[in-house]
């Protein structure tokens, strides 16, 4: 530069190089990684991750269950009863009042629901190996209610258990239950359910909602197109899953056909729904030598 122009500052110009984005790494450059550009890039990472981390942990096979965030342990769901009660009694006319007692009056009819799934978690987990690979490793969406459950029989059968948790807009924890080195994290809703079903022996669907509801149609949709491999999909509690799904009616609608109904089973307690499992693969002798299904 010209006198007139100002003497060029060499060590300011270098602090600048230094700080720019374009001087990063590219593996360290985070505004970089989560770009729209590398999404692909993103989608590959998140599906092959927990591959790696399931390959090293010896998981062969797993038993997926499903169920509602809401379907909470009686003590919880008798305590959040009490506060709608509460409520209720200050505005007794007010029919948001009313309907919230409705509400939590049916979800404490549903806190079996919660110990169905810790023990049939438990079931399954105390004929886990201890040592080697693990086959029928319970697997959950890692959050609380029904997933809660599930992880929490298999960590009292002193077992491991994984948790496939997804980033929400409002917080989403992980329960305590779930085995650390099993616990991952997902942003992209395709890939968490690619790994809910790789290595899946078998699928428990609780009552639940929307996200309950996603899984268990994802699931119906891949065994009747013969996409994956056929397994044993439970639905617990027969009476909630036929008032909320008429099933039948699809058959009268033309929309799948009879035999498709035959993917389903109905269970009410976890010796059913273990029983159902065992009988399914005797009957259908399927071979497993392979730990995870064709490819999805």
């Amino acid at each position: 530069m010209t006198e007139e122009s100002g003497a060029f500052d060499l060590e300011h110009n270098l602090e600048q190089i230094l700080a720019s984005p374009t001087y990063r790494r590219a593996e360290d450059d985070p505004d970089f990684i989560k770009s729209p550009r590398l999404r692909p890039m993103r989608l590959a990472m998140e599906l092959l991750k927990p591959e790696v981390v399931h390959e090293a942990a010896g998981i062969n096979s797993t038993i997926v269950l499903f169920g509602g965030t809401r379907v909470v342990q009686r003590s919880d769901a008798e305590a959040r009863l009490a506060v709608a009660r509460e409520a209720l009694a200050a505005s007794p006319d007010d029919p948001d009042r009313q309907r919230d007692v409705r509400i939590a009056e049916s979800v404490l009819a549903k806190s079996g629901y919660y110990d169905e799934a810790r023990r049939f978690a438990r079931i399954v987990s105390e004929n886990q190996a201890k040592e080697g690979p693990k086959d029928h490793v319970i697997v959950t969406g890692g959050g609380p209610g029904i997933m809660e459950a599930g992880n929490r029989g298999a960590q009292e059968a002193g077992a491991v258990s994984i948790g496939l948790n997804i980033t929400l807009p409002h917080e989403q924890a992980p329960n305590g239950y779930i085995t650390p080195s099993l616990c991952f994290q997902f942003h992209y809703f395709g890939i968490r359910k690619m790994h809910f079903l790789l290595r899946a022996r078998a699928m428990l669907a609780f009552p639940g909602g929307f996200g309950t509801m996603d899984e268990l149609f994802e699931t119906l949709t891949l065994v009747q197109t013969r996409t994956m491999r056929p397994i044993p999909i439970i639905l617990f509690g027969e009476a909630y899953w036929r008032r909320i799904v008429n099933f039948e009616a699809f058959v009268e609608e033309g929309t799948i056909a009879p035999k498709d109904l035959e993917i389903l089973s109905f269970a009410e307690t976890a010796d059913q729904a273990w029983d159902i499992i065992c009988r399914w693969y005797e009957e259908h002798a399927i071979p497993d030598t392979s730990p995870i299904h064709r490819p999805l």
